[in-house]
């Protein structure tokens, strides 16, 4: 390959945008340009200036915020003093992913692109804006896109006149080479890179802690539909601290059943050892795998193999397969042609790549090893909303979990990896270990003692306002505010007694909706404008804050618009005030919200 020319950037949170840049990087190697693929906040951003053609792929997360990935990347882009011929000679392309049920729809990606022109750059292309709602997916506006895309960048950067494309049928190198070995090397043991009790650095996603497992206790009544957890565990000299509103990341694996077929699906050994060579001299190996490592702990620990798969996947196995009738097929769900039908196959039943694997089965027995880590993607880690705080439970700590499982057409139910995993682990039983890290999350209290605090959090999203009102009432701050929604006060009403004894020693004003103890659905927009006089004297008067957590799908929206009548109704604003009012409460940080789908 040529010198890298092109670089691809990313900030992905659910690995989409991910698979689409390393998308870009294939389908640059194919056209034999060089080609760079980078997470936003892993490349040396004043680097910027000396690039001259950069793709930006970036997603929009929560309610318009920049993935996790790209947060630093973010603060760095938009400093005031950065000169507006910084990228003067840079000629970019951004490329949005989103979703239009959301009111930021795309937000990071539209703002980026402004932010570039500002700072000198010229645009190849307009923003891309995948959607996520449209029936085909992101794919609907990204490949015609795409196809734009690559005339520009070929006129700019035109391949060797000597070199052919290498055609779509053709599988490019694997970007590793898995060196089997005979034997067991006498030293060292397989596992995990784990943070030690005694190393100086706080565990992280390269050196996650081993958190011993305390308690994993089931907190909705037996007759609820969803089975919820709460789970502690003993972060005793592991380094970790947290503060409320802090989030804690777990690294789920694969049940020993999947790993189990999987191996037996592709005619692998799971005891079979190995060690990982990168092709490329500027890739680096996994740091999350050991070396030497056995197929049984990369199926385990790192290979998503329950996750839904995307077009990628079928393209690259479409190039592996050897099978005539079987290779027709996944040609055909890789073209943009067969989209409508890979969606009803693939997405809608949230078929997994396992399932998939089986449906397919000479071309899964003849997978070169080679290619499993170009093949599928790596587990990723789920955030939770850390529920308890150090001041109250030291050297604990404790999440609340929802244990996703539904049905689709398929007759397995599908079933969420990580809170699965999670409730099929029983401390009782034994020793159980999980490997973990801790990030600031996006929630942040005041530190004034007098100044009171509204908490809205329907569901699980109360988990963090749980730490707030611990870490809180530990401080002596007892202006606390909660607004809890669920269903039964008998099911699923979280930690009842805990609010009940805080209300008795005045640390807690509780006001909860039950949303189907009557015929009219109550939820916790409703008790706020049933106290609208109260919350417009806390937020007007008194300087409170205002928090959200929970389901992002409609939920916020509601409670926004239950906002704005109280500012409209007990403030007496209009409605462009009532407007200004609430967006000058979100920009000094006063009314936060944390939010997932």
């Amino acid at each position: 390959m040529p010198n890298p020319q092109l670089l691809v950037l990313f900030g992905s949170q659910t690995g989409t945008a991910q698979d689409v840049s390393e998308r870009l990087g294939r389908e640059a190697r194919r056209r034999r340009l060089g080609c760079r693929v980078q997470a936003l906040d892993s490349y040396p951003v004043v680097n910027l200036i000396n690039e001259p053609l950069v793709i930006f792929v970036c997603a929009t997360t929560g309610q318009g915020d920049p993935p996790d990935n790209m947060k630093n990347f973010w603060r760095f882009i938009f400093r005031k003093n950065l000169p507006t011929t910084a990228l003067c000679q840079m000629e970019f392309a951004v490329l949005g992913l989103g979703d239009s049920s959301y009111t930021k729809f795309n937000f990071v990606a539209k703002k980026l692109h402004r932010r570039l022109l500002q700072l000198g750059g010229s645009a190849l292309l307009p923003v891309c804006l995948g959607d996520d709602q449209h029936e085909l997916g992101p794919d609907a506006a990204v490949d015609p896109w795409l196809r734009d895309l690559w005339d520009r960048v070929l006129s700019l950067l035109p391949p060797p006149p000597d070199l052919a494309e290498i055609p779509p049928g053709v599988p490019l190198p694997s970007k590793f080479t898995l060196l089997f070995l005979q034997e067991a090397p006498s030293t060292g043991s397989e596992g995990q890179r784990v943070a030690h009790p005694s190393s100086q650095e706080p565990p992280s996603e390269s050196k996650p802690f081993l958190a011993p497992m305390i308690s994993n206790q089931r907190v909705t009544g037996p007759s609820h539909f969803q089975d919820v957890r709460l789970i502690e565990f003993d972060i005793s000299g592991s380094g970790i601290s947290f503060a409320a509103g802090d989030v804690v990341l777990i690294q789920p694996s694969n049940s020993a059943a999947h790993v189990q077929q999987f191996c037996q699906v592709l005619g692998l050994d799971p005891d079979q050892l190995f060690t990982l060579q990168p092709r490329e001299p500027d890739v680096s190996c996994p740091t999350r795998l050991p070396q030497p490592c056995s197929m049984r702990h990369l199926v385990s620990h790192y290979l998503d193999i329950a996750s839904v798969p995307r077009r990628s996947f079928f393209e690259l196995l479409a190039c592996l397969s050897l099978h005539e009738l079987e290779r027709e097929k996944l040609l055909e769900f890789s073209s943009a042609q067969g989209q409508e039908e890979l969606f009803e196959y693939c997405n809608r039943p949230r078929r997994t790549i396992l399932e998939v694997l089986c449906d397919f089965p000479h071309t899964a027995a003849a997978i070169p090893p080679d290619y499993l880590l170009d093949l599928i993607p790596a587990i990723r880690p789920r955030a939770f909303s850390i529920a308890s705080s150090m001041l109250a439970h030291p050297s604990r700590l404790q999440i609340l979990v929802a244990v996703v499982q539904f049905q689709t057409r398929l007759k397995e139910p599908r079933r969420g990896l990580c809170s699965s995993w999670l409730a099929s682990l029983d401390p009782g039983q034994g020793p159980v270990r999980v490997p973990l890290w801790v990030r600031p999350g996006s929630l942040a209290f005041p530190e004034t003692p007098d100044t009171p605090v509204i908490m809205v959090g329907p569901g699980t999203g109360v988990a963090p306002f749980r730490a707030a009102i611990q870490e809180r009432v530990a401080q002596g701050q007892t202006r606390n505010f909660l607004f809890f929604g669920c269903r039964w006060r008998d099911q699923d009403f979280y930690w009842e007694a805990e609010w009940q004894e805080l209300e008795t020693r005045d640390c807690l004003t509780l006001v909860p909706a039950f949303s189907r103890e009557q015929e009219q659905k109550v939820y916790v927009q409703h008790r706020l404008r049933e106290l609208g006089s109260l919350v417009w004297e806390l937020l007007d008067r008194q300087g409170a804050y205002f928090y959200l957590a929970g389901n992002a799908k409609s939920m916020p929206a509601d409670v926004s618009e239950a906002l704005m009548s109280i500012f409209q109704e007990d403030g007496g604003l209009c409605s462009p005030d009532a407007a200004a009012y609430l967006a000058r409460l979100q920009r000094t940080q006063r009314f936060q919200t944390e939010t997932w789908a």
